[in-house]
């Protein structure tokens, strides 16, 4: 069982360089009672690719999340802002 959830949306877009990049992370149990930590990568605007990494336990995956977290940043992705839309 996962003690809180662990999800994270990132982008990098630098104009000049004609980049546009998403990634996200998101841990996540299995239906055996492990931990996976599923990552999505690519091109804003496409399905992008996917990997998935299964743990024994929370606080494994829990490192690699913020291992990756942590390069991620140090790589210049930004958390995107989310925006609420209300229909009147």
């Amino acid at each position: 069982m996962i003690a809180q959830p662990y999800h994270l949306y990132v982008e990098r877009v630098a104009l000049e360089k004609n980049m546009a990049r998403f990634y996200t992370l998101a841990v996540q149990p299995t239906l055996f009672g492990g931990v996976s930590v599923v990552r999505a990568w690519g091109r804003i605007g496409t399905r992008g690719q996917e990997m998935v990494h299964l743990f024994d336990n929370e606080s494994e995956a829990v490192t690699l999340f913020l291992d990756v977290l942590r390069e991620k940043r140090r790589r210049g992705y930004k958390p995107k802002r989310v925006v609420d839309i209300h229909r009147i």
